[in-house]
């Protein structure tokens, strides 16, 4: 069993040397004795580590981005939902407005003394703003009087 249990032992102690010397290789200590092809396979070895460390790194930033991507589209939701209810729910009438204590009777007061503005009489489709005493009838006379002393270049109106 002493035997046994020394051979154990042994083989446990070379292990741990071998650990440690890979160990010390991959930090790029004591890297002098070692020959081409050991190199290699170091080199493809911290190559693999990297891969490794980084795709899990990736997973890691990925996870954590969509975590908060749902929590901020939890919140919006809620939010949402919130305005939805406020919107859907029936705003209850106020009691003063109900009684009839703010009634009050509004009449068009006009801004400008209603003489400036005559309606636009006989289909006469142009545009009439301002003071004008004389009737559209007295128009026509007058147009008709200068229709004589026609210019095609000015409008009747301007003459």
């Amino acid at each position: 069993m002493k035997q046994n249990n020394y051979q154990e032992y042994l083989t446990l102690k070379a292990r741990v040397e071998v650990l440690q010397r890979s160990q010390r290789n991959l930090l790029g200590e004591d890297l002098a004795p070692l020959n081409t092809k050991e190199l290699e396979q170091l080199e493809n070895q911290l190559e693999t580590s990297l891969k490794h460390i980084r795709s899990t790194k990736v997973e890691q930033v990925f996870h954590a981005w969509n975590m908060d991507k749902e929590q901020i589209l939890v919140e919006a939701n809620k939010a949402l939902r919130k305005k939805v209810e406020e919107c859907s729910t029936p705003v209850p009438p106020r009691l003063g407005w109900d009684a009839g204590v703010h009634n009050m009777s509004y009449n068009r007061i006009p801004t400008h003394s209603e003489e400036f503005f005559y309606p636009l009489a006989g289909g006469n489709q142009t545009l009439q703003m301002g003071y004008n005493p004389v009737s559209s009838e007295e128009m026509n006379v007058a147009t008709a009087s200068n229709s004589q002393h026609v210019n095609p270049f000015i409008p009747g109106w301007m003459l």
